[in-house]
């Protein structure tokens, strides 16, 4: 059985007449949170998309052992659930409904949700710390509010492999500190975690850091590792420093 969740095999990718991907190669392993970090403009959206399978692209992409693109949508939405950057849902729909949508690579067409749905609807609403809003309409929600839900269906998805752009958006400290314990938990379970992250002080605390330039990976390594945090400082011109403090790294303006 593979150990590598997603891997790229020379990736381009075109977003109008730009090339922003250019010939990206990259696997990532299974069962470990994965964070994506580079400055402004740098391509680190496109590749995630591309791993997605949300943008066209030239080269390949494998999903658990398995060429993406030979993969039957449903069965990919089952495996690889995605929460993307100011992704919408109607304002309309409560927030169990909104939850809901995650389950549908799980159920026939046109069925009523199973017990096993409604429990993990359930769950990732309690994760979240949004069951008590589950009667409100999304509308009601501030935008923080409505992060939590759109995570909440991206976990009641319950797939092997979690794909986030900028999942923090919105959320002040305590929730960010919350999604970092989510994270964990996800790892405790087996799940593969991928992120896009500004904050460098949240991509530090994951396992492993993927770091793009110009449309290119300049660095991949172990978060702690100290050739990985001089690769971090030069992709941001040195503006910034890692340091260790009370057991953790943090990244500091220089």
């Amino acid at each position: 059985m593979t150990s590598i969740a997603l891997s790229a095999h020379s990736i381009s990718a075109r977003l109008g007449n730009s090339e922003i991907l250019h010939g990206v190669s990259l696997a990532l392993p299974k069962g470990r949170w994965t964070s994506i970090v580079g400055p402004n403009g740098a391509g680190k959206s496109t590749l995630l998309k591309v791993l997605a399978g949300l943008l066209p692209h030239q080269g390949g992409v494998e999903l658990l052992g398995q060429p993406l693109a030979q993969i039957a949508p449903k069965s990919r939405a089952r495996q690889m659930a995605w929460l993307g950057q100011n992704e919408s849902a109607a304002d309309d729909l409560t927030v169990w409904d909104v939850a809901m949508l995650g389950r549908l690579p799980h159920q026939a067409w046109l069925a009523a949700p199973s017990a096993a749905d409604c429990a993990a609807v359930e769950m990732a609403l309690k994760s979240t710390h949004a069951w008590d809003w589950r009667s409100r309409s999304l509308g009601q929600l501030s935008g923080g509010e409505r992060q939590r839900v759109l995570l909440a269906r991206a976990l009641a998805v319950q797939a092997q492999v979690l794909l986030m752009d900028e999942p923090l958006a919105n959320l002040d400290p305590p929730h960010q500190a919350d999604w970092l314990g989510l994270v964990r938990c996800l790892l405790e379970t087996g799940v593969t975690v991928v992120s896009v992250l500004h904050e460098i002080q949240m991509a530090l605390h994951s396992d492993e850091m993927v770091i793009v330039a110009a449309g290119r990976v300049t660095h991949q390594g172990i978060s702690t590792d100290a050739t990985t945090h001089r690769a971090l400082e030069a992709v941001f011109d040195h503006r910034i420093t890692i340091h260790p403090l009370a057991g953790q790294w943090v990244a500091l303006p220089k």
